[in-house]
């Protein structure tokens, strides 16, 4: 099992009146790692894989402890936790090498934009997904 690693770089607008990066950032970073496992590691050059658009069903987000500003990027580990025939659902931590900031889980729903409907997942997409399965630990 694999894990699609991206390091997000901090902009000083993230930071609320509080001096920490605001809850809503926490959702871009998710939004622009996640985008950057489906898209630009797409199975082969021109395959039209995840190119059909997607909509986001629902996100879950635990904020752990606070993130304030500096230079070095966090890295936002994403993986996927749950593959159905027309959605999946994608893991994610936010952290440094020793400390999580958030843990978050994303319901995406493959998305067939000319038709204005939802749509399934193809064999390719499902066959790069499975590369990035990890199960979600039992809950204790």
């Amino acid at each position: 099992m694999a894990r699609h690693l991206y390091p997000c770089p901090l902009r000083w607008s993230d930071m609320d009146a509080f001096g920490h990066v605001n809850n809503v950032v926490f959702l871009r970073y998710l939004e622009e790692a996640r985008i950057d496992f489906m898209f630009r590691l797409a199975p082969g050059d021109g395959s039209p894989s995840f190119a059909g658009g997607s909509v986001v069903a629902r996100h879950e987000i635990d904020y752990l402890r606070p993130l304030v500003h500096r230079h070095a990027p966090v890295t936002v580990e994403s993986w996927v936790t749950k593959l159905g025939a027309a959605s999946l659902t994608i893991a994610y931590e936010i952290k440094d090498a020793d400390l999580v900031y958030v843990r978050a889980s994303t319901v995406v729903v493959p998305y067939n934009l000319l038709e204005g409907r939802p749509r399934r997942i193809t064999a390719e997409e499902k066959l790069f997904l499975q590369e990035y399965m990890e199960q979600e630990p039992a809950a204790a």
